[in-house]
């Protein structure tokens, strides 16, 4: 089972990797939302996913049983998809805005679009 895991999760990082390398802004943001994905997964793992007694302390107990699953990776993989989702959805509304603004969603095209050092109206470095 954890060998299973273990290839889905190195077939969703690269699959990550090869999104957030590509020069499309919106296949970045995408890669980006898989390699966090597959972050999770890798803590998920973490907690002994394969067990199927609960992490519920019984009445009159003082811990939890030894064979059951441990819940703090699942609370932080829970609280991470929140935290990931919300990313995700500001990424998308800026990376809409920017193919809006600039006409093409080309990372390097966008990059090139920065202003110079020179310009006015661009806001100085802080060690200047």
């Amino acid at each position: 089972m954890s060998l299973i895991m273990m290839l889905a999760i190195s077939l969703v990082v690269s699959a990550g990797v090869m999104l957030a390398l590509s020069r499309d802004l919106f296949r970045l943001i995408v890669g980006l939302a898989v390699l966090g994905s597959a972050a999770n997964l890798i803590v998920f793992m973490a907690g002994r996913p394969g067990s199927l007694v609960p992490p519920l302390i019984e009445a009159g107990a003082g811990e939890l049983a030894a064979a059951a699953a441990d819940p703090l990776p699942q609370a932080l993989v829970l609280t991470a998809i929140v935290i990931g989702f919300a990313l995700l959805c500001f990424a998308l509304v800026l990376g809409a805005w920017l193919v809006r603004h600039n006409g093409h969603d080309d990372s390097d095209r966008l990059q090139a679009s920065e202003p110079l050092a020179s310009d006015p109206l661009k806001p100085p470095l802080m060690d200047e």
